[in-house]
């Protein structure tokens, strides 16, 4: 494996373009998807049970490929594997529509899946090195990036649903994958990830005993053991990011309906909940920079976490669906940068294993927080079940303020 070197500034700025194309990329393909799920359900003709376990396959792709994708990032490099898995991640978008049963769909969508899943591995390990190397908290401004083409990707996806078939719709964003991937690849594979100098090491003082045996160098097929403090710390991060993506993933699926069956508002009004949430997260990442510069990261983690528990108890408690609305705004800007600072970190300690370590439970928060709302729903009351985005939102606040010492060190 070569030795990684520091790159020219100039060469750091368009690799920060180039791997900010592919993130915004990467939001606006599945986002393209999202929008055209209702259609890809009348053609296959799935009932809605047999929709949500094809639609698992998305899910699990992404879960079983990212530790896999942490060992390929490790042995070919983040630049190559981010472009490859691009690459895959645009063909597969154009797979869904071919089918016509929800076995197949599901079968397709696990390749989808895991597309989705190694990419944002691969991306989010090359965007770690180099926030590194720039030596500026720049992750939540990739994260922006995906946030801003996932919203390009639903509005395109809107406009074009009444005239396009998915097929057409989906080939198109296969199109504007594979041309985005060969303009943006190619400065990502023409400069070699970079790693922040390091201090000189001081000259060890001669000691009497003899020298012990040297270990085996620390190669691609072998590995560095992560020292056993190191993997705590990058699963705390990890259930940091797990925290985040509950509340992404619970209101995504149920904001809407509780602005309307609780708050008795207007089917267009109900719409615009997961809207201005995912505005107020795209707003509070674009200024996450500045935000992590003057307070810190350990600061960011507990007022963010905290102003969404108190953002959330208000979307989910308030009498009124514009209080709500104004709780779901609040709890955008509050988990806007959790899940970015807690995959930089992990990135930081682990290196790519900790970037899919993180990433992995991330996606377990996202999965896990629609049918946990859902029971609970069914058990207490929906309002009460989304409660807990707010309680697990203050619990990665005291995980963050809890273990501010040992993440320091």
């Amino acid at each position: 494996m070569r030795p990684r070197i520091a790159v020219p500034d100039d060469s750091l700025t368009r690799l920060r373009i180039a791997l900010t194309v592919f993130f915004a990329l990467d939001g606006f393909v599945f986002a393209g998807w999202v929008v055209r799920i209702p259609a890809i359900k009348e053609q296959t003709g799935a009932s809605a049970s047999a929709l949500g376990l094809a639609l698992l396959g998305v899910s699990a792709g992404a879960v079983i490929t990212m530790m896999l994708t942490g060992r390929l990032c490790r042995r070919y490099g983040t630049h190559r594997v981010t472009v490859v898995c691009a690459v895959l991640l645009s063909l597969s978008v154009a797979l869904p529509p071919l089918t016509h049963s929800a076995p197949a769909l599901g079968a397709v969508l696990l390749v989808f899946g895991a597309a989705y899943g190694s990419l944002n591995v691969a991306f989010n390990s090359a965007a770690v090195d180099l926030v590194g190397a720039l030596r500026r908290p720049v992750m939540p401004s990739f994260h922006a990036a995906f946030s801003l083409g996932g919203m390009l990707g639903a509005g395109l996806g809107g406009l074009v649903a009444g005239g396009l078939s998915p097929t057409w719709h989906l080939f198109g964003l296969t199109v504007i994958g594979l041309l985005v991937t060969t303009v943006a690849g190619r400065t990502l594979l023409r400069i070699a990830p970079p790693t922040p100098p390091t201090p000189p090491t001081p000259p060890t003082p001669p000691q009497d005993k003899p020298p012990e045996r040297m270990s085996a160098p620390h190669l691609p097929g072998n590995p560095a053991p992560t020292p056993p403090r190191t993997r705590g710390l990058v699963i705390t991060f990890g259930l940091i990011a797990l925290c985040t993506a509950y509340g992404e993933g619970a209101l995504a699926d149920w904001s809407a309906l509780h602005l309307e069956h609780d708050l008795d508002a207007a089917p267009g009004v109900a719409a615009v909940g997961y809207s201005c949430f995912a505005l107020a997260m795209t707003i509070g990442r674009l200024t996450g920079t500045r935000l992590l510069e003057r307070l810190g990261q350990t600061r960011t983690l507990v007022g963010g976490g905290t102003t969404a528990a108190l953002g959330m108890l208000l979307g989910a408690l308030a009498p009124s669906v514009w209080a709500a609305l104004l709780g779901f705004m609040i709890t955008g800007l509050g988990l806007a940068n959790l899940f970015p600072v807690a995959v930089e970190r992990a990135g930081r300690l682990a290196g790519p294993d900790g970037v899919a370590i993180a990433s992995t439970l991330g996606y377990g928060g996202m999965l896990l927080g629609p049918p946990a709302i859902g029971f609970m729903a069914d058990w207490f009351s929906l309002p009460a079940a989304l409660t807990s985005v707010a309680v697990l939102a203050a619990t990665a606040a005291v995980i963050a303020a809890l273990t501010r010492r040992a993440a320091a060190g």
